[in-house]
């Protein structure tokens, strides 16, 4: 095995200033790092992990603890976020799925604590209000796409739901639309009731009544097992003798069923009816024909920016409690004028 006095003598330099480079420490010149950097990839040299962890009280190592994300091809662009913030600064990532177990995340907790994890990023697939299964594990902690519910503030940064819809109901009157269906997502999730107050205060803003407004519950249930109404109440709401003009959906994936529901009745989009989402989820939203209008969520944004926010509570600095990043509309092809 290469050792540390291997590359000092390649190098022609001490044992210190070896470890200095491989610790990105100053007090070392532009032209020696480069010549211990050479030696290093020469002689394939691999730093022990191990024995700098005993040598500092930091892992240089952040821990992601998820439910649902890295399985879902859509807000895996969190961790992708956090990765490449990772990258260009010389962190390493561990990351351990709970499949949405309490036991399993507490497991996890512990598992870190053992591990000497500088941080934890904590990410939920929905944006919701959830406790972190800590136990009496303490690590500095920053929760992304979620808030804490009880126990103790823990920084967070989430999307702004509630600006992405206020936009795309302002689209919606903007183009002329007065009579608006909307098919709501989980009430579990904090976006969800977000996005439908959005729209229900735009909508009056502009002078709507409620009787203008056809509201639905398109699912309900535990996160991962929800039941779903939204092919039911789509085809009821476009039934009725004076339909929206235009509808609003929780979310991308529901609104495949809002088209499906909208041409089984022989209905165009948007001539007949305009159809809006939200997530920009673009498996569906660049899919769908005519292609969705919708907001987008930041959640690359999300990634990068809530590890910048665990460096800043891991060295100490002062960090705002809670943080949200804007919605982008994205206009497409599903909306017209009335």
């Amino acid at each position: 095995m290469v050792s540390i006095i291997s590359v000092a003598k390649a190098a022609g330099v001490s044992n210190k200033t070896v470890s200095r480079v491989i610790n990105g420490e100053p007090y070392v010149t532009e032209e020696t790092r480069e010549r211990v950097e050479k030696a290093i990839r020469d002689l394939g040299y691999i730093p022990n992990m191990a024995a700098r962890l005993i040598r500092s009280s930091r892992s240089n190592t952040f821990g992601i603890i998820t439910d649902y994300v890295s399985t879902t091809p859509y807000s895996v662009d969190i961790v992708r976020g956090i990765q490449d913030w990772a990258n260009a600064n010389g962190k390493t990532i561990l990351m351990a799925n709970t499949g949405g177990s309490s036991k399993r995340e507490a497991e996890i907790w512990k598992m870190f604590q053992s591990h000497r994890i500088d941080g934890v990023l904590y990410v939920t697939m929905y944006r919701r209000t959830v406790d972190p299964q800590a136990g009496d594990v303490r690590i500095p902690t920053v929760m992304i796409n979620c808030r804490p519910q009880t126990h103790e503030l823990l920084p967070s940064i989430e999307p702004d739901d509630y600006q992405g819809a206020q936009d795309l109901t302002r689209y919606l009157l903007g183009r002329g639309h007065r009579k608006i269906g909307y098919i709501r997502l989980n009430p579990i999730l904090l976006g969800a009731q977000l996005r439908l107050d959005a729209f229900r205060k735009t909508a009056a803003e502009f002078g709507l009544a409620e009787s203008d407004l056809s509201i639905r519950l398109g699912m309900e249930g535990p996160v991962g097992a929800e039941k779903n109404y939204v092919f039911a109440v789509a085809t009821e709401m476009l039934q009725q003798k004076d339909r929206p003009t235009a509808i609003m959906s929780g979310n991308d994936e529901m609104t495949i069923q809002i088209y499906i529901a909208a041409m089984a009745l022989g209905l165009r989009i948007p001539e007949d009816v305009s159809i809006v989402g939200f997530d920009d989820f673009r498996t569906v939203s660049l899919a769908l024909k005519p292609e969705l209008t919708t907001a987008a969520l930041p959640y690359y944004d999300l990634g990068l920016e809530g590890a910048e926010l665990l460096n800043s509570v891991v060295t100490g600095n002062k960090v705002p409690s809670s943080r949200v990043m804007p919605c982008k509309l994205v206009e497409r092809t599903s909306v017209r004028s009335v």
